[in-house]
């Protein structure tokens, strides 16, 4: 009998078998600033605890090597992740000596390639499940759930991740809420000026180029530059602007980086408000004009409702951006996860990177999940449209 391989499980056999066999699983450090050591899978863990995470790695590497069913792909995924998530918290309390609070282990290239792949793997098979926008919330709601669990029960305590939070964990949650703060407030102000704006384009169409190629302009700068460029004016409005500084407006902090975030999310907003209203049917247009409706009526009931499904991936796209960007905020005294990732930076600490990281590129996922989600439903009407 002839084996079939599955391409993608091809790229995936070769991750794990790499990850498994070659790649660090742990390190282990003294102290959170000193070098760290390599541990493997066998070393980093118990002989059976090892043992078993091989067998289990190599079984779902197998199974996505094969041309197996959709539902063995799923659970050898499943299995495989939940096994590496209980285990590198394991592996934490067996590398860690007993009564020591300066040692760090942290999760090594080896773990990170394994999550990697079997989450490639599950992805490819939800994917191919074609699961409704619910069910998709649905799976990250229960692995939030799960990823909740573990950090309550303890399992994780002795990550040296964890040990970073746990001595900031007030100023984690106080620089959390900063971070979505910026991240959702700039997105609504620019949903409230993007959205006129681009109607306006749409409408007025000489306008149109102009409004778009300075969008484009500001979109070309760097970060870090266009915070340093607001710096000055925003300063000056301060200490020009009676009640200015008392609102929170200064050369630094909050204001230049919600600024800066609301010019970078208006592109998306107001170019994919002109793509929606530009691709509403012309069949739809004639049929509202047909019916006596207004243009303000044609606006808001007819071509509005067509185009959101566009204007939202827009707005997905600068959620995620946002997300990412209000990092960088950090360096201006914006506060946010960036503060752990700078901090972390300067100190040679790769976990307090991480502490700030980590939340950040979860936030962006979970996001994306949903807006995807809300787009595909939201589209589901005009995909039924014959016109």
């Amino acid at each position: 009998m002839t084996l079939r391989f599955d391409k993608l499980g091809v790229v995936i056999a070769v991750i794990v078998t790499y990850a498994a066999f070659v790649a660090p699983f742990a390190t282990f450090r003294a102290n959170r600033i000193v070098p760290g050591q390599a541990r493997s899978i066998l070393e980093a863990l118990p002989p059976t605890l090892g043992a078993l995470l091989l067998a289990i790695v190599i079984a779902g590497g197998i199974v996505a090597l094969l041309r197996t069913s959709l539902i063995l792909r799923l659970v050898a995924s499943m299995i495989a992740l939940v096994a590496l998530a209980i285990l590198i918290g394991a592996a934490g309390g067996f590398l860690t000596p007993a009564g020591n609070t300066f040692a760090r282990v942290a999760p090594a290239s080896g773990f990170w390639l394994l999550i990697f792949a079997f989450t490639l793997l599950l992805a490819d098979v939800l994917t191919r499940l074609n699961l409704s926008p619910w069910a998709r919330v649905g799976v990250l709601i229960v692995a939030a759930l799960a990823i909740g669990a573990l950090l309550v029960s303890g399992n994780w305590n002795s990550l040296s991740i964890l040990k970073e939070y746990a001595g900031r964990a007030d100023s984690f949650w106080a620089e959390g809420s900063k971070h979505i703060t910026l991240a959702l407030g700039s997105l609504a102000a620019a949903v409230v000026a993007g959205v006129p704006l681009g109607i306006l384009c749409h409408r007025v169409e000489p306008l149109r180029a102009g409004v778009l190629n300075v969008l484009n302009i500001i979109q070309t700068i760097p970060s870090i530059a266009l915070f340093g460029l607001l710096i000055a004016p925003l300063g000056w409005v301060a200490a020009h602007v009676p009640g200015a500084a008392a609102a929170g407006i200064r050369g630094i902090g909050t204001a230049p980086a919600f600024v800066a975030l609301f010019l970078y999310s208006l592109l998306p907003v107001v170019a994919n408000t002109v793509v929606g209203l530009a691709g509403v049917p012309r069949a739809a247009n004639d049929a509202a004009r047909g019916m006596g409706m207004t243009d303000r009526q044609r606006l808001f009931d007819v071509e509005f409702p067509l185009a959101f499904p566009v204007i939202l991936t827009g707005i997905r796209i600068v959620l995620v951006q946002n997300i990412g960007l209000a990092t960088i905020a950090a360096l201006i005294g914006g506060g946010g996860f960036g503060v752990f990732v700078f901090q972390g930076i300067g100190q040679t600490a790769m976990d307090l990177v991480l502490l700030g990281a980590v939340p950040t590129v979860a936030l962006a996922f979970a996001a994306a999940i949903i807006l995807d989600a809300v787009i595909e439903m939201t589209s589901t009407t005009r995909r039924a449209d014959p016109a």
